[in-house]
Order: C-alpha cells, then structure tokens, then sequence
C-alpha cells in the first residue's frame, strides 16, 4: 500500500517544484530583457570585472547551502515516508554530524570566504584611487534630475553625458546640490553615493571605446527613474578635441532666426535659470547650455535632442519630465522656433 500510495504524495510536491522552476526561469529570462546598455555583466574595466565575478562566486556559495540544505529535506522526506523510519535510521551520530556540516559549518565557511574576498579582493581594487595614481580629475554634481559634469583647470560644464579619454584611470569626486543621489555606471564600476556636506570618490576606467549608460540608484524624488546619464569613452586625441570645444564660449550665430532666439532667451526667464558661455545668461538652477546642441539627449535621457523634442521641452516641460524646475514661459510659436534654432546651434 505505501508503494502505491508514494506517487500520490509526490504529486503535490513535484507541482510545487516545478512551479518554483518555472518562476525561477521566467525571473531570468525577464532579466535578460533590454539591449545590454545598462549591464553589470558586460564588463568594460577590471573594476566591473572584479565586481562581476564576486557576484558569481556569491551564487555558487548560495547554491552549495541552498543545495545542502535542499538535500537534508529530501532525504527527511522519502525516509520518513516510509513506516515513520528517522532520518538515518538509528544512526543519530550520523544525523547530527549531516546537520552540523550543511546547517552550520558549510554556511559559515561560505559566508567568510565570500566576505573576505568581498573586502580584500574587490572592494579594495573598485574603491576611490589616491589623486596621486590618477592622470585627471572629473567632478559631477548630482540635482534633482539630472547629473552635471566639471573638468578642473578647464571652462568645461556639460550636463548627463560624461566624456572620458580610454584606459584612463580617473578620479571621479561625486557631491550633490540637493539630496542624496547614487552615481552609477554598472558596465565601469559600483556605484557611489552623493551625500550632502560630502565628497566621495571613486575609479572611472574604460578599456576600449563606447557608450556607457549610468543610473541615479538612490530614490532622490519624483523624476528619479529619468535621472539617467551617458559615458563616452573616447581615444585620447578625440578626447581631447572635445574637451577643448567643450571649454570655449559659445559659438557665433550663422543665422538671423538664431540671433532672434539668443535676444528671446535672454529677456525671457531662461538667462535666469540657464549659463551661456559668452553671454549674459549666467544662471545655476538648470544645466548649463554653452554647447547644449552637441548634446545626444535631453532631460537626463528622456528625450533625444532634436528640434521637435527640444520645443516640445520648451513649450511644456512638465509634460515631459513632471516636476523639474523648469517652468513653461508661454511663448508663442515662432519666439519657440527661434529659441530652438539658437540652441541648436550652440554645438
């Protein structure tokens, strides 16, 4: 009777199983949703490398406890189905020692070689480097919602997207205006709080040319989700190159539509709030505009920089991005469109 009663048992059982694997499954499959911009496990820099593989050596932990706890159940289970028979029959010894050995030594072990290799061999080698080893300095400054970006002993201010030369190391220092923000580029390395009062400082390295996308991972408020940022990893001449485009004034105008906007931008509210290089507009509340039309995107990455989206920002920016600072001015068509031409221009 219990052989044939056995099965009947082990429906209920295997159900849960293989529900618990089917979740399981659909939580890594839905992970693995998205184009990889944003991914811990494509790695750029030894940091993020480090970082990564400390994160499987914690799975593999996981799995040897989760696993020999997984084991004991089974075996209590099918022994003591069967005629009320202990764990190891009479053998108590051999019961304590299995349940000393995979409910407290295993775990014990595990735990301390992950926290060892955690603290001397990652957090070490991922931690901010002295300014003496580093060949530059980058400053950001975290608002409510978007990242500004500083290059000591240069003019050059940009807003959310971050150049940096390749295969150099960088002392990335993170403060923040307001509240507290996180700076993070998972593809370079682990993430850094800005804390007010305070200056943190962490390593910026890229092996190879590309675009990196980085998070504010920190809830600082309403548009927290569209705090976003962009790393532009870039040889070192087109580094260079950039820099010092980013470092001079604004450019001249090429055309009386965009001398129309420059004269609207400076009598409207815009001058107030916004800093031109070169001009009147010397504000700090929003991101500095010198060279706004070389830009990739807008609001922190929530919209790319286009003549459409750009006067769609203008006309009404709590559209767009609900509960930034910046205020829709009513200006009609045409002071838009001319607005729109002269930053566009600003490159």
């Amino acid at each position: 009777m219990t052989a044939r009663r056995l099965p009947g048992r082990l429906r209920p059982a295997a159900r849960r199983v293989l529900g618990a694997g089917a979740l399981l499954l659909a939580v890594l499959l839905l992970a693995g949703c998205g184009d990889g911009a944003q991914s811990s496990f494509d790695t750029n820099s030894e940091p993020s490398r480090l970082i990564e593989r400390l994160f499987w050596w914690m799975v593999l932990g996981a799995a040897v406890v989760f696993g020999g706890a997984v084991a004991l159940l089974a075996i209590s289970w099918f022994r003591r189905s069967r005629s009320g028979i202990p764990l190891f029959g009479e053998r108590e010894p051999v019961a304590t020692t299995a349940v000393v050995t995979f409910g407290i030594v295993i775990p014990i072990l595990t735990l301390a070689g992950l926290f060892t290799a955690a603290n001397v061999l990652v957090m070490r080698k991922t931690n901010a480097p002295a300014p003496s080893s580093t060949s530059m300095t980058i400053e950001v400054v975290g608002r409510q919602w978007f990242w500004e970006f500083r290059y000591p002993g240069t003019d050059a201010v940009t807003a959310n997207e971050l150049h940096i030369p390749t295969q150099t190391r960088i002392n990335l220092v993170v403060q923040t205006a307001d509240v507290i923000h996180s700076f993070w580029v998972p593809q370079l390395n682990r993430k850094i709080d800005a804390i007010p009062g305070k200056s943190n400082r962490i390593l910026l390295y890229a092996d190879a040319p590309g675009t990196y996308r980085g998070q504010c991972s920190e809830f600082c408020g309403l548009q927290h989700a569209h705090m976003s940022l962009r790393v532009y990893a870039e040889p070192k001449a087109q580094f260079d190159g950039w820099l010092r485009n980013e470092a001079s004034p604004a450019p001249e105008l090429a055309s009386a539509e965009a001398a129309r906007g420059r004269d609207v931008f400076m009598s409207e509210a815009c001058a107030s709030c916004h800093t031109i290089r070169g001009t009147e507009a010397r504000g700090e509340v929003g991101p500095d505009l010198t060279h706004v039309g070389g830009r990739q995107t807008l609001a922190a990455l929530t919209i790319p920089n286009t003549a459409a989206d750009m006067a769609k920002w203008i006309t009404n920016p709590q559209a767009v991005k609900p509960g930034n600072k910046m205020p829709g001015l009513r200006l009609t068509p045409d002071e838009t469109k001319a607005i729109v031409a002269y930053l566009q221009r600003l490159e």
